[in-house]
């Protein structure tokens, strides 16, 4: 892969912003008066490490990736917005992804004026490699997929998105937000046979911290760099990275927390195939799940009234009359059912 092709020329050859506390590395300082904070109000009083070393030895810890493959953001959605501003020209570049998927990649192609090209999904929203190639052309430098996608719950199959990574010559972004309720192997792993890769995880599902926007990019070293070079040089907060570090010691905690939201799982949706409303309930390796039901939109608005909020997915692709289900605590999950038992069309 040649990075500097796909590199927009002036962030290839940006001269990043040098702040106070990536010129300082060493552990010996005691007094502090470079950087024009006030010497009151500890820790709060200082900046917060820009690379956030600490906190990515224990994301090491925890992915198995190396501290110079990852990029920690506020939340994946800075990652995404940064892809497309290190690879993709304003007004001339262009991004292709899978349809229905994940919202923010258009709208931050949009944002970044990219033109964006949805590929719509096959039967059980499967994904169709051949026609995301097709749909590329000499301007596109990236290729979005979600797997576990969203909205739809379903992994891609490997073959396919394989297909993808050997034959595209630009970059292909892996979300795996949901990853750590599928039983695929994540593709963070498989980094070294794919330089174009960019794998995307987050703390805001599995490990139960949306509040504190904690997103993760996993990918090849002068990525990395690139991403690094062109974000705000504080992006992360101190109060984020340490409540980031308080979560990832306690790991066991949240191996349990997934255990019990698949169990839940598995349990709601059968109770949900059983609702005379249900027309169908899609397959899912996600923390929720996609039915299809009679008049999802006035079903919505009853749950509204019901002080339950669920996703109202009907005017998204390949999916009229859906709702989509986050899996909650059995309380919650019981108060759905029981609101839907006594809903009347």
């Amino acid at each position: 892969m040649n990075l500097q092709a796909l590199v927009r020329p002036n962030i290839w050859h940006l001269t990043p912003y040098s702040c106070a506390r990536q010129e300082y590395s060493s552990g010996h300082a005691t007094v502090f008066l470079d950087a024009n904070e006030s010497p009151y109000n500890a820790p709060l009083n200082r900046y917060p490490d820009p690379l956030q070393r600490e906190l990515k030895q224990a994301v090491e810890r925890i992915k198995g990736i190396p501290e110079a493959n990852t990029f920690l953001g506020n939340g994946s959605d800075e990652a995404i917005d940064l892809v497309l501003r290190v690879f993709c020209e304003p007004g001339v570049d262009n991004v292709t992804a899978i349809s229905p998927t994940y919202g923010m990649y258009e709208v931050c192609a949009h944002i970044n004026n990219v033109a964006y090209r949805p590929v719509t999904l096959g039967a059980g929203f499967s994904l169709e490699a051949e026609r995301v190639l097709a749909a590329t052309d000499a301007h596109t430098k990236v290729i979005f997929l979600c797997s576990p996608n969203n909205p739809t719950g379903n992994t891609l199959a490997r073959e396919e998105v394989d297909k993808l990574l050997e034959r595209f010559t630009g970059i292909v972004v892996m979300d795996e937000a949901y990853s750590d309720f599928s039983a695929q192997r994540p593709y963070r792993l498989d980094l070294t046979a794919h330089p174009n890769l960019i794998v995307l995880n987050t703390l805001s599902k599995a490990w139960a911290s949306a509040a504190i926007r904690l997103g993760m990019a996993f990918a090849g070293e002068e990525i990395i760099e690139l991403m690094n070079r062109v974000k705000y040089p504080y992006n992360i907060s101190l109060p984020t990275q340490q409540e980031a570090l308080a979560i990832l010691g306690r790991e066991a905690q949240v191996k349990e927390w997934v255990q019990s939201i698949l169990a839940e799982r598995t349990r709601l949706m059968a109770a949900f195939a059983r609702l005379p409303i249900c027309q169908e309930v899609f397959p899912t390796e996600a923390n929720f799940f996609l039915t299809r039901v009679d008049g999802a939109t006035r079903i919505y608005r009853y749950l509204i009234a019901c002080g339950i909020v669920v996703r109202d997915r009907s005017r998204v692709e390949l999916c009229g009359n859906a709702l989509r289900i986050t899996i909650g605590t059995p309380r919650e999950n019981d108060a759905l059912l029981d609101a839907l038992k006594e809903y009347k069309a």
